[in-house]
């Protein structure tokens, strides 16, 4: 399932690439974007199919009602935009146009979290996977690599309803296999095996979450590394897995408010009771810098990880 970590590889290109591939099978993919079509690499779509390709200009609102009259009959509609303004922007639309119609409308959103970087505050979305979690209707994905985001887009595709897919901006290691890999939104994904604790993460932060775990194997610490990409609703096996250690550590790219540290104390609230670190931006904003640099501001890396996770077993 996983391959040696090493070729980088765009997100977003994965995203624009399977674009292409489903709509040369399926005329009813039509896509639209709000004027950041280079950004999204919704352009792929766009040059291959123009007449299927809807650019709503800096109109975010207007091209999520535009998605679900398109939807209405019977096209199968992506919609891209940063995830900022996917999410914030439009809450009122995605709300009350897609989600209480269950229309058959396709979120995917670029830019996600703290890695939007130089950008700042404005455009880094620490909060969507909160606003889309608390959604009815809604699927909440945050794939990890270049090799998920095609299999999620595919899926999505495939399972009629709301989407909200969540892509990162910049260039990410690939971790899956794109051979023996294959996304299934019913079961987590463990990564690898450990008795003392259990790290629980998503997007780009499963690739440190890794290397923070190499880190803990040298102090004499296994830790099992648990990757959700579906984040609404949750996989119904994660209990099982959690049952194993006496501790849970949850890591993202995200707010640690809702997000998916909230979703995982909600259920082990619920079902096992457990001591729960999570791990994400603070109930903050961010600021621009660079995205290596805000990692490390964040404690998002993985040996900010690795510190956080040594204080709280010592």
């Amino acid at each position: 399932m996983l391959k040696k970590i090493s070729e980088i590889q765009s997100p977003r290109k994965a995203y624009g690439e399977t674009l292409v591939e489903l709509g040369k099978k399926n005329k009813n993919i039509v896509v639209l974007d709000a004027d950041l079509a280079c950004s999204t690499q919704t352009c792929m779509f766009e040059k291959e199919f123009p007449e299927r390709f809807f650019d709503a200009g800096i109109a975010e609102q207007d091209m999520m009602t535009t998605a679900v009259g398109l939807s209405l009959t019977g096209k199968i509609a992506f919609v891209s935009t940063f995830a900022m303004f996917a999410s914030a922007r439009c809450l009122d639309q995605v709300r009350n146009s897609i989600c209480y119609q269950k229309a058959n409308v396709k979120i995917v959103a670029t830019h996600g979290g703290i890695t939007v970087g130089e950008d700042g505050a404005s455009h880094q979305a620490l909060e969507d996977v909160a606003f889309m979690r608390n959604l009815p209707n809604m699927t909440v994905i945050v794939p990890a690599d270049y090799t998920e985001v095609k299999q999620a887009i595919k899926y999505a595709s495939e399972t009629d309803g709301p989407f909200y897919i969540r892509i990162a901006r910049g260039n990410i290691q690939t971790i899956f296999d794109e051979k023996e890999y294959k996304f299934n939104p019913d079961k987590s994904v463990t990564i690898k095996e450990g008795s003392d604790l259990t790290i629980i993460t998503n997007g780009e932060e499963l690739l440190e979450t890794i290397k923070c775990a190499e880190l803990l194997e040298k102090d004499g610490i296994e830790a099992q590394i648990i990757h959700i990409p579906v984040v609404k609703p949750l996989p119904n096996d994660i209990i099982q897995k959690i049952e194993k250690t006496p501790l849970i550590v949850t890591v993202e790219n995200h707010s640690i408010i809702g997000g998916l540290g909230s979703a995982i104390c909600e259920l082990t609230a619920e079902n096992k009771p457990v001591k729960v670190l999570r791990i994400g931006t603070n109930d903050v904003f961010g600021q621009s810098g660079e995205q290596r640099t805000l990692m490390e501001y964040y404690e998002l890396t993985a040996e900010k990880i690795y510190k956080k996770i040594k204080g709280i077993l010592s």
